[in-house]
């Protein structure tokens, strides 16, 4: 059986290619890379050396809790410049948090709708400023659906960023 290795990348579906991309590279920081010939609008972005971003233009609907998460080293830059555009999405899965494992959590609505969540690892230093806002939950810990609902595997050390050891 083949054995996967890694996400190569992942694709959001816009309805704006241009506003699209301008967020994705004005506001993440994505940098924009060659696009194969293709019949549709469509702009690739480089996440790293190994991982894209591709960004097409469809008539489709964007998900409500369905995401990708993209790893940021400055949160603080990131929630504020997200809470002032209103990007910022607590309806799908709660509050900005801190995790039980140290890293922070956000969600945030691209131009056309996509949930991106933001995190950083819990080494990356927060502005505690930033655990008074409204949009935050200051005790931090993990979402509650109140589904009751425990399948899938569940740990106390569970950790977002697993290969590195957790805080504490």
């Amino acid at each position: 059986m083949a054995r996967v290795l890694q996400i190569q990348h992942a694709t959001v579906v816009v309805d704006d290619l241009e506003k699209a991309c301008a967020f994705y590279e004005h506001e993440l920081g994505l940098e924009a890379l060659p696009t194969f010939n293709l019949d549709f609008p469509a702009q690739f972005f480089k996440i790293n050396e190994e991982q894209q971003l591709h960004v097409t233009e469809w008539e489709d609907q964007a998900s409500f809790r369905g995401h990708l998460c993209l790893q940021v080293d400055d949160f603080d830059s990131i929630f504020f410049r997200m809470r002032e555009l209103g990007a910022i999405d607590v309806s799908p899965w709660g509050k900005v948090r801190r995790l039980p494992d140290g890293a922070m959590q956000m969600f945030i609505r691209d131009p056309a709708g996509n949930l991106i969540e933001i995190s950083c690892p819990g080494e990356v230093a927060v502005d505690e400023a930033i655990f008074s806002d409204d949009l935050v939950d200051a005790e931090g810990g993990l979402y509650k659906s109140n589904r009751d609902d425990p399948r899938g595997l569940h740990t106390e050390d569970a950790t977002l960023y697993h290969g590195r050891q957790r805080p504490g």
